[in-house]
């Protein structure tokens, strides 16, 4: 197959901003990493977003966009071709052999067992802005399908293992606002599933109590103390009970039992229930050697420790391996979009629980 240059642009459930990225890929293995960018959202289109994520929940047609809606999606097509510009525009950077976006969208909604996910941003406006082909909306057709639609990084993984020469069960975990693993086995089967939150319970804790965006460098996390009988409360879930592929939205879990606590000890006990609810899922589908995190969590060392606390199992950051923790998911949309184009799967019965491997994604020409 032949190599294409592609960017990917991701922007998760966190809500910090857009990532972008470049890979040198043919679908199959991924040749070289190119330069990387993020554009954090000001916080009035945050304000925006987090109004249309509580908006689409009363969504029943997937392409309506109501409303802040419609604002919101504006807002994201805007920043994406912003970043990517931006990135376009660098000196290391030659744009004449970018020939291929993959643009996620913000997802606002995701339920599966309705048929229904929806990631808001305008694929076929960003093309003509930028005037090279886009794949977007690409969980579409795997919820339509009857799978979860997610994760659908899990196939990236596996190219990122094998180019590692790594060798046994790899479980790579991605702790974004919500966090997924990935069992790569030693023959290269996949199995991916949500485990449970990532960093969304600690965000909204934190912006909530003090008008942070995050837990920047996991300080408070790492200040406070677990409260067990509040963790006890939190893992009491039968999502923890379902076996996988599963997939969960955004904000799936309640911070109710940790709202009695400082914010400190509430910071660590939500750390704590990320951590369990990761170590948990990797035994539950099989256990792992070791576990590989990427994503925003991966700068949480409360999150960290507790995971390797919980598991028994060493625990890496993605940048030991020479992964990228911070584009991992911008890197595997370009990833996704060359094998969109190329026909390849995307997603598979073990990742997502659809009946067969099947490829996704929706094509716009500039």
């Amino acid at each position: 197959m032949l190599r294409t240059v592609a960017m990917g642009m991701m922007s998760g459930t966190s809500l910090d901003g857009v990532d972008a990225a470049l890979i040198a890929s043919d679908g199959e293995t991924v040749e070289s990493f190119g330069p990387t960018l993020f554009r954090p959202y000001a916080e009035a289109e945050r304000a925006v977003l987090r109004a249309a994520l509580a908006a689409a929940r009363s969504l029943e047609d997937r392409t309506a966009r109501p409303g802040v809606l419609a604002e919101a999606e504006a807002i994201v097509t805007a920043a994406h071709a912003e970043t990517a510009e931006a990135l376009l525009g660098r000196a290391d950077v030659d744009r004449g052999r970018v020939s291929l976006v993959g643009f996620h969208g913000q997802t606002v909604f995701h339920a599966p067992h309705r048929f229904l996910t929806v990631q808001i941003g305008d694929g076929a406006a960003l093309a003509r802005r930028l005037g090279i082909p886009v794949v977007f909306d690409f969980r579409a057709a795997d919820v339509a399908a009857g799978g979860e639609g997610a994760p659908l990084v899990p196939v990236y993984h596996r190219a990122l293992v094998r180019r590692a020469g790594l060798a046994g069960r790899i479980a790579v975990v991605n702790i974004g606002g919500v966090a997924n693993a990935t069992l790569v086995g030693a023959e290269g089967d996949l199995v991916a599933f949500d485990t449970g939150p990532g960093n969304a319970l600690i965000d909204d804790l934190v912006r909530e109590r003090t008008g942070a965006a995050m837990d920047r460098g996991g300080l408070l996390s790492s200040a406070g103390r677990i409260d067990e009988m509040a963790l006890s409360a939190l893992l009491d879930d039968p999502y923890f009970l379902e076996p996988p592929p599963k997939s969960l939205d955004r904000d799936a879990f309640s911070r109710a039992p940790v709202g009695r606590l400082s914010t400190e000890d509430a910071a660590a006990t939500l750390a704590a229930f990320t951590a369990h609810a990761i170590a948990a899922g990797v035994a539950a589908a099989g256990g792992a050697e070791r576990i590989v995190v990427c994503g925003g969590g991966a700068h949480n060392p409360a999150i960290l420790a507790r995971l390797a606390e919980a598991s028994g199992l060493p625990v890496d950051r993605a940048e030991a391996l020479g992964w990228s923790a911070d584009f991992m998911e911008a890197q595997a949309f370009a990833f996704l979009a060359v094998r969109s184009v190329a026909g390849l799967p995307l997603t598979f019965p073990g990742t997502t629980g659809v009946g067969a491997p099947l490829s996704g994604g929706v094509f716009a020409q500039p």
